[in-house]
């Protein structure tokens, strides 16, 4: 995707649910929506196929998920930089005003909950059981497991937690706000 080799993609959606202009997050980084059309699968080439990744267009076609009655939709976009996530977690440093502003978001995290605070419990058991799978650290706190992603991603967006081929580790800014008193 980075590179360029992948710049479309396709979806069977009853409505569209890409807006051209948004950005979004993605395995290599952030993408930028350029065009969204309904297109009719027999318009679909094998140029087109590769674009989205594929070798052949029957693979694209065997993959497509989604009621074949349903439009499909042809999702144009490019590269657009690095997941921003990825740069905050990476700095291990944290000033005194970035703790307390943690501090602050990570309490109306715990505030905001209709399960009770989380936050502590959900670094602690990540610190301790990194690489370990979502529905076992769910488990140890007694969630549900998709809740809990839900929560981790949370995390994520604060640049504590990285996600890992399977679970999750602490951040280097995860790390360095754990170790602080």
């Amino acid at each position: 995707m980075a590179d360029g080799s992948v710049t479309v993609t396709y979806r069977r959606w009853k409505v569209s649910h890409a807006v051209a202009g948004r950005r979004h997050r993605a395995a290599g980084g952030m993408i930028e929506i350029d065009e969204v059309r309904v297109v009719p699968p027999g318009s679909i080439t094998d140029a087109d196929a590769r674009a989205a990744g594929y070798p052949v267009l029957g693979v694209l076609l065997d993959d497509l998920r989604g009621d074949p009655v349903l439009p499909l939709y042809r999702i144009a976009f490019h590269y657009a930089g690095a997941d921003p996530r990825t740069a905050l977690g990476a700095d291990g440093r944290l000033t005194a005003a970035q703790r307390a502003d943690l501090d602050r978001r990570l309490d109306r995290l715990d505030a905001a909950s209709t399960h009770g605070p989380w936050t502590a419990d959900t670094l602690a058991v990540i610190a301790a059981h990194p690489g370990v799978r979502a529905g076992d650290l769910a488990a140890e706190l007694g969630r549900e497991r998709e809740p809990f992603k839900i929560d981790v991603r949370k995390l994520k967006n604060l640049g504590l937690t990285t996600s890992l081929e399977v679970g999750y580790r602490l951040s280097p800014r995860g790390e360095a706000y754990w170790r602080a008193p």
